[in-house]
C-alpha cells in the first residue's frame, strides 16, 4: 500500500468559511496537500457555530475540515498580512471565499497576488461572479438555489422546496476543486500559475442544464413532482402494503414490458394504449400510478423487492438518513473510518475517489488556531515572538 498521496508537497493557503471553499480544500487535503486554513482570531470560521450536534462541535465543520491546519490571523493588522505573504511566498494555491472585494482591500486580490507570485494559483469563490448586477448580492445557498431556478423545480405540485443539502455550495466547491487540479496540471506544462473564478450561481445554473433546455424548447418548465420525473413513468416512490417505500425507475418500453410481466404480473398492460409508450405513460401518469399502487398495496416490501430483483428491474429502498449510517453497502466496502477532534473521535467516510493501493488520509479536525505555533515556528518565528503576536491580538 502506497504511503505517498498525489498532492503531497503542495501547500494551499485558504481564507475560507462556510461550505464551498472548505469543501474544495478538504478534497485537496484528502489527497495529501498541506492546507493551512486562515481563521479569525477567537471565533474562527463561522461554520464552527452552525450547530453543536457532533459532541458539541458543528456537523458542517467536522464534515469539511479534517486534514487541515488552523492558523488565526487578524488580516486587518499589518503584522498578520506580513505573515500571510510569508506563507504565500512558498504556497502553490491560494483559495478565498470572502465577501466581494474583501480580499482586494487586504491586498490579497488575485491580480495583486499573481503579479507578486507568478507561479501561484489563485481561486476566488463568490456568489454571483466578479461582475454583473448581482455581483455584491448576498449569496447564501437557499438564495442561489432560488435565483438559479432549482427551488422552482424541486418539491411537489403543491409547494416548491430547496434541496436538503447545500447544493450551491457543494457545486461551487467541486468546480473549484477541478479548476485547481487543472491549473496545477497546466503549471506543470507552462511554469505559470492561473487565476480561477468560480461562482455558486454559475455552478447551479450549469447543473440546471436539462430543465433549461426542456423549458426553452418545450415551452414549459418540468413539473414539480416529488420523487417522480417530468418525462419518465413509472418513476418515483411507491409504498408496499407494510409501509416499505420502494423507488422505481422504469425508463423505456422494454423495461416497462419486463416490469408488467415480472412485477405487476399484468401482461395486458404492455399493449394498453395508455401505457404502451413512454410518452403515453407520462400523459396518463395518474392512471398508471393507480395501477402500480394497487399491486404494491397487497404485497409487503420484501415480496416487491424480490419480484423486482428477479425481473432485473431497477429499484431502490427509500431510506431515512439514520438508515444510511448503517447502510449495508457502506459496511460491506468498509467505507467508515475514525477521525480525531478535540471533542473525541468521530466517524467519517473515506474520500469518494478511491485510488487502488493508496491509503486514505484521515487526520484530525483542528480547533481554532490549533497550529499557530507550529506554523509560525516553521516560518522562523521564536516562541517569544509568537507570544507577542498572540498577546497583541494578531493571532
Amino acid at each position: 500500500m502506497s504511503k505517498t498521496l498525489p498532492l503531497e508537497g503542495l501547500t494551499v493557503i485558504s481564507c475560507e468559511h462556510a461550505v464551498a471553499a472548505p469543501l474544495a480544500t478538504r478534497h485537496l487535503a484528502d489527497q495529501g496537500a498541506r492546507v493551512i486554513k486562515i481563521e479569525r482570531p477567537g471565533a474562527g470560521d463561522f461554520a464552527r457555530s452552525y450547530d453543536e450536534t457532533v459532541h458539541g462541535l458543528s456537523s458542517h465543520f467536522v464534515w469539511l475540515n479534517r486534514n487541515k491546519e488552523s492558523l488565526t490571523l487578524d488580516l486587518k493588522r499589518p503584522e498578520a498580512l506580513e505573515i500571510m505573504h510569508e506563507l504565500l511566498a512558498t504556497a502553490d494555491v491560494f483559495v478565498q471565499n470572502l465577501a466581494p472585494d474583501a480580499a482586494s482591500r487586504l491586498g490579497l486580490g488575485a491580480a495583486d497576488l499573481r503579479k507578486r507570485y507568478p507561479k501561484l494559483i489563485t481561486c476566488s469563490i463568490s456568489g454571483y461572479g466578479s461582475s454583473g448586477p448581482y455581483r455584491d448580492a448576498k449569496a447564501y445557498d437557499l438564495l442561489i438555489q432560488s435565483e438559479a431556478g432549482l427551488v422552482a423545480i424541486t418539491g411537489t405540485s403543491e409547494a416548491p422546496a430547496k434541496t436538503g443539502i447545500p447544493t450551491a455550495d457543494i457545486g461551487a466547491g467541486m468546480y473549484a476543486l477541478t479548476g485547481i487540479l487543472t491549473a496545477l496540471l497546466q503549471r506543470e506544462r507552462t511554469g505559470e500559475g492561473s487565476e480561477i473564478e468560480v461562482s455558486l450561481f454559475d455552478s447551479v445554473v450549469e447543473w440546471m442544464g436539462y430543465p433549461l433546455y426542456y423549458t426553452e424548447y418545450g415551452g414549459t418548465a418540468p413539473a414539480r413532482a416529488g420523487t417522480s420525473h417530468a418525462t419518465i413513468a413509472p418513476y418515483g416512490t411507491f409504498r408496499a402494503g407494510d409501509g416499505v417505500d420502494v423507488v422505481l425507475s422504469v425508463q423505456n418500453d422494454r423495461e416497462w414490458a419486463t416490469f408488467c410481466a415480472g412485477v405487476l404480473e399484468r401482461l395486458d398492460l404492455v399493449s394498453d394504449e395508455r401505457f404502451a409508450t413512454s410518452a403515453a405513460r407520462v400523459a396518463h401518469r395518474t392512471e398508471l400510478h393507480s395501477v402500480v399502487d394497487a399491486v404494491f398495496a397487497i404485497h409487503d416490501g420484501t415480496e416487491m423487492e424480490r419480484r423486482l430483483c428477479d425481473a432485473k428491474v431497477a429499484f431502490a429502498r427509500q431510506r431515512e438518513v439514520k438508515d444510511v449510517l448503517t447502510h449495508p453497502q457502506l459496511a460491506a466496502r468498509d467505507r467508515w473510518r475514525t477521525v480525531e477532534t478535540s471533542a473525541g473521535p468521530v466517524r467519517a467516510l473515506l474520500p469518494a475517489v478511491t485510488v487502488v493501493g493508496q491509503a486514505a488520509r484521515m487526520d484530525p479536525v483542528p480547533d481554532v488556531g490549533a497550529d499557530n505555533r507550529s506554523i509560525l515556528h516553521g516560518l522562523g518565528y521564536s516562541p517569544a515572538a509568537i507570544d507577542e503576536l498572540s498577546g497583541a491580538g494578531v493571532l
